[in-house]
């Protein structure tokens, strides 16, 4: 009996830790790969910690919180719960303004935002952009202008659409704003926000 109390402590900060592991890498959307090659520990060995299959050794703290650019005081710190609220500013470019809608997630993650399209986003450019990558968007009111590959579409409000982006693909409006809502993976986020 004595010894099951004398192991709730040192299990409690081992599941404390584990979890501590698994927020700050997601927070800061690294792979187990990546905080395993800074670590200098084997990806399966990472894997266990972080899942409890494989108990933690002191000697593996300084390599994880050096991986994960934190001090082992913040690493051995309990969780923190995040505030949920999205708090990034909007941005606004070539007659579009997007509001982020989701944090940064872990590593490969979609993203959501709402875009308000102005009127005078019109007419698409001479070669239709190409990239990797899936895009999903709701129309929340207004006519969008979708051009994909050879087609010239008008999503409604309360239409969606989803597509591959390795087709030439474009998006405006007619004669008003556009509202929708656009889900991104990774490769078209990087392609929508900063290009």
């Amino acid at each position: 009996m004595e010894a099951a109390v004398a192991e709730t402590p040192d299990r409690d900060l081992d599941q404390r830790i584990r979890h501590r592991l698994r927020q700050l890498r997601t927070d800061r959307g690294l792979t187990l790969q990546q905080v395993a090659d800074a670590a200098r520990l084997d990806v399966s060995t990472l894997s266990r910690l972080e899942s409890g299959k494989r108990r933690l050794a002191v000697d593996h703290l300084p390599g994880i919180a050096s991986a994960l650019g934190v001090s082992i005081d913040d690493l051995l710190a309990p969780a923190v719960t995040p505030d949920p609220r999205v708090r990034n500013a909007p941005t606004a470019r070539h007659g579009v303004t997007v509001w982020p809608l989701t944090h940064r997630g872990p590593a490969g993650g979609l993203h959501a935002y709402k875009y308000l399209v102005e009127p005078g986003r019109s007419h698409p450019p001479a070669v239709l952009p190409v990239h990797e990558g899936h895009d999903w968007m709701y129309v929340l009111s207004g006519r969008m202008r979708l051009i994909l590959g050879e087609d010239d579409l008008v999503i409604e409000a309360g239409e969606a659409v989803e597509f591959s982006t390795l087709t030439p693909h474009w998006f405006g409006t007619f004669d008003e704003p556009v509202e929708l809502i656009a889900i991104f993976s990774p490769q078209g986020e990087r392609f929508h926000l900063r290009t």
